[in-house]
């Protein structure tokens, strides 16, 4: 017999544990609405059999750009056969041989051979075959940062973006995604000036668009009355610490395993609570793992010495950068502005406005650095 608020070894309090996958794509994508009109603009040329425009969506890690795209994506490969999406995730593809191969899978139905084939084999396949069947293709490179990092950006972007200069007839949109905007700045001259993006901004959801987007998926995802509103509510601030929606759903999901260890049929402050440690290192990794090499420096500069001068923390970084002041203050201003360090002016220095950087997270929570 069954004690009551316990589970059966058989039973769960999950009524649709997929809901709480980071890859979920839900039907009701709130609170984006601007962001996903701005994408179908950008596109729209292409049900028209015209080049789309291209896009660069930028903010906040699980602001919803990705999601977004693949919203896009959902509704154009329902709407037409003429147009062709494809989503690379360039921190596993981080080569030009790699993007194109994926490309290739996507167009051709095959994957192309691992050797013995050139790039320039493989592109002139993908985009004849384009031409052939008269269709549009529409790439999402996925944390692009991650092409810079290889040196692989400008000859990606080129490829894709010039490809009508030597096959006619050829349409192809580029979707980039970022977390700092400013990576653009890094494309040569022969790139920027094909690439010309819309640039849509994600920022990061407020208490009542975060309360909303989870009331969904507790909704959805769990049987009734297994969240309580006060329990809802500790999760609520938990995600809104951190910005990142992602960390929300996991939340919701490790919370919910929590209780099913107990037995429990209903989640309680104590499962919250012990998921969040969890949860927030989870956070921290993608956050660290996301930052460009020149923010990880400064930011291990910041948790190695705890407090740090502007003057010391410049003088570590223009030793391991030779990067200037001026790009420094840019960087370090970002930083903070992001949350990533915390910034104190001391009264002393011209005018009293030495600032002293310390840590925002525990250094425990920085365990890239370990």
């Amino acid at each position: 017999m069954r004690k009551e608020g316990m589970l059966m070894w058989d039973e769960t309090i999950f009524r649709n544990p997929e809901l709480f996958e980071l890859d979920y794509l839900p039907d009701r994508f709130p609170h984006r609405d601007t962001q996903l009109d701005s994408i179908r603009y950008a596109i729209k040329p292409a049900l028209r059999n015209t080049k789309p425009l291209n896009c660069l969506l930028y903010g906040p890690p699980g602001t919803g750009k990705t999601s977004a795209s693949m919203k896009i994506f959902q509704e154009l490969e329902d709407f037409s056969d003429k147009i062709v999406t494809v989503k690379i995730n360039c921190q596993i593809d981080s080569t030009r041989f790699a993007v194109m191969a994926r490309l290739y899978q996507k167009i051709l139905g095959v994957t192309p051979p691992g050797s013995g084939i050139s790039f320039n084999r493989i592109f002139e396949k993908v985009i004849t075959k384009l031409v052939e069947t008269d269709r549009t293709l529409i790439a999402v490179l996925d944390d692009i940062n991650y092409l810079f990092y290889e040196g692989n950006a400008n000859e990606v972007m080129y490829s894709l973006l010039r490809a009508h200069e030597q096959y006619p007839g050829s349409r192809i949109g580029v979707i980039a995604i970022v977390n700092d905007p400013t990576v653009i700045y890094g494309f040569d001259p022969r790139v920027a000036s094909v690439f010309l993006p819309e640039e849509i901004e994600f920022k990061p959801y407020d208490l009542y668009e975060i309360d909303d987007i989870l009331s969904d998926r507790i909704d959805m995802g769990f049987y009734p009355n297994v969240v309580s509103e006060d329990v809802k509510q500790e999760i609520v601030r938990f995600v809104a610490e951190t910005g990142d929606l992602r960390s929300g759903i996991d939340l919701l999901k490790r919370s919910g395993m929590n209780a099913e260890k107990r037995a429990s049929t209903k989640i309680s402050s104590e499962d919250v609570k012990n998921a969040y440690e969890a949860s927030r290192s989870n956070h921290f990794a993608r956050l660290v793992k996301n930052m460009n090499e020149n923010e990880q420096i400064i930011l291990k500069a910041v948790h190695e010495r705890s407090e740090i001068s502007s003057g010391e923390l410049y003088e570590i970084f223009n030793s391991l950068t030779n990067i200037g002041y001026t790009r420094f203050y840019e960087i370090v201003n970002k930083m903070v502005a992001a949350g990533y360090i915390n910034a104190e002016f001391t009264g002393k220095g011209q005018k009293g406005r030495t600032r002293i950087f310390k840590p925002a997270f525990k250094t425990d929570d920085i365990k890239f650095f370990k």
